[in-house]
C-alpha cells in the first residue's frame, strides 16, 4: 500500500525563540525519514516554501532571525495527497497581519484538487482564511482559539481537544498535539502496528485520542506511572475478559476512587474509557493481522458480539470493522 505524498508549507522566515521550528520538524520527522521495514514505499515528503523555489534567502526581515530555502514552492501543494500547514507567522495571529494571499490561493487549489488538509497549531488560521474550515469543528492551541473563533465565526472552534479528525480536514492543538495528529495520520494510512512501531522509535506514546483534553495533570503515557504500569499491563493481558473499575483497583491495591484519579491524571481518560480504547486497539490489530471472523475478534477484544464491536468501531474509528479490514489486507 502506498503511503502517498505529503506537502508541508514552510514560511519564509522563523522567529526565535518560537515554536514554529518545532512544529515544522514534526511532519518532517514522522513523514520524511524512510521506514522500509515498517512500510515500503514510505511517504513522499516535499517541503514547499512560500518564496520562489531555490531562491536564496536574504537577511531575515520583520524581526525574524532565520530564513529558509526549499526545493518546492506553493504550486507543488496541489499535487500532494496530504497538505500540512504547521504554523503561520506570529504577527498574522497576534497583530492581525494579513496572511500571504498566494498561500491561501494555493491551499484552496490543493483542497479543490482533493488533498487531505491538515493544520498544526496556528496553521488553522491559514485553513480558516482559505474557507476550508467553514462549518467544521477545528482545534488549535488554547492560547489562540479565542482569536481564531473571533476572526472566523464560521469555524466551530474547540479549545479543549488535542486534535480533530473531520475526514479530509484535520486540525490539532500546538506542540506535542501536532505529533499526536501526525501519528494518527500514520495509523489511518498504514494501520496501528506501523504507527505503534514508529511511536516506539520516537519514544513517544503510541496513541492519544484526539478528544483527550489539552490540559491534564500529567501529560505522559500511563506506563510512566510505576504504580499503574503493572495493573495496566495486567488488564491488557485480559481484554477478552469482563473487567470493572473495581477489578483494576483490587489488582492495583488501591481504592476505586484513587485508581480513577490517578489513571485520569496520567492518561486524560477514565478507567472505562481507557479500557474501551485498549479493546478497540486490540480489535484494530486483529483486523489488520488476522482473518478471524469479526464475531471472534469481538470476543478476543472484550467487546462481545459482532454488533457491539461494529457499534463502537463506527462510533470511535468512523468506519465499520469490515471496511477497516479491507484497507489493511493481510496478503
Amino acid at each position: 500500500m502506498s503511503a502517498g505524498s505529503v506537502a508541508v508549507v514552510v514560511t519564509e522566515e522563523i522567529d526565535v525563540p518560537s515554536w514554529d521550528l518545532y512544529e515544522l520538524s514534526i511532519p518532517c520527522t514522522v513523514f520524511g525519514k524512510p521506514q522500509p521495514d515498517l512500510a515500503d514505499p514510505w511517504y513522499d515528503l516535499r517541503l514547499c516554501g512560500t518564496r520562489e523555489p531555490g531562491h536564496a534567502p536574504g537577511a531575515p526581515a520583520n524581526g525574524a532571525v532565520l530564513s529558509l530555502r526549499t526545493r518546492h514552492g506553493l504550486a507543488d501543494l496541489a499535487g500532494a495527497d496530504t497538505v500540512i500547514v504547521p504554523s503561520v507567522p506570529d504577527a498574522c495571529v497576534d497583530e492581525g497581519r494579513p496572511l500571504d494571499p498566494e498561500l491561501i490561493a494555493a491551499l484552496r487549489l490543493a483542497h479543490d484538487a482533493g488533498a487531505r488538509m491538515v493544520s498544526l497549531c496556528t496553521g488553522a488560521f491559514a485553513l480558516a482564511e482559505a474557507g476550508i474550515l467553514d462549518g467544521r469543528r477545528a482545534a488549535a492551541h488554547w492560547m489562540h482559539t479565542a482569536q481564531l473563533a473571533d476572526r472566523y465565526p464560521k469555524v466551530r472552534v474547540d479549545d479543549s481537544v488535542l486534535y480533530v479528525d473531520d475526514g479530509d480536514v484535520l486540525t490539532s492543538a500546538g506542540l506535542t498535539a501536532g505529533l499526536d495528529l501526525c501519528l494518527h495520520l500514520v495509523r489511518r494510512d498504514l494501520g496501528g502496528h506501523v504507527a505503534n512501531q514508529l511511536a516506539r522509535r520516537m519514544v513517544v506514546p503510541a496513541h492519544r485520542p484526539g478528544g483527550q483534553a489539552q490540559f491534564i495533570d500529567q501529560p505522559m503515557p500511563a506506563t510512566d506511572d510505576r504504580g499503574l504500569a503493572p495493573v495496566l499491563d495486567w488488564a491488557r493481558a485480559r481484554l477478552d475478559q469482563p473487567l470493572t473499575v473495581e477489578d483494576l483497583a483490587r489488582q492495583a491495591a488501591m481504592s476505586p476512587r484513587t485508581l480513577y484519579r490517578r489513571l485520569q491524571a496520567a492518561t486524560g481518560a477514565t478507567p472505562l474509557q481507557w479500557l474501551l480504547d485498549q479493546r478497540l486497539r486490540r480489535a484494530q490489530s486483529l483486523l489488520e493481522s488476522t482473518d478471524l471472523p469479526v464475531s471472534r475478534i469481538g470476543e478476543l477484544s472484550g467487546l462481545g458480539t459482532a454488533n457491539n464491536l461494529r457499534h463502537h468501531f463506527v462510533k470511535q474509528i468512523g468506519v465499520s470493522p469490515s471496511d477497516y479490514r479491507r484497507a489493511f489486507p493481510t496478503a
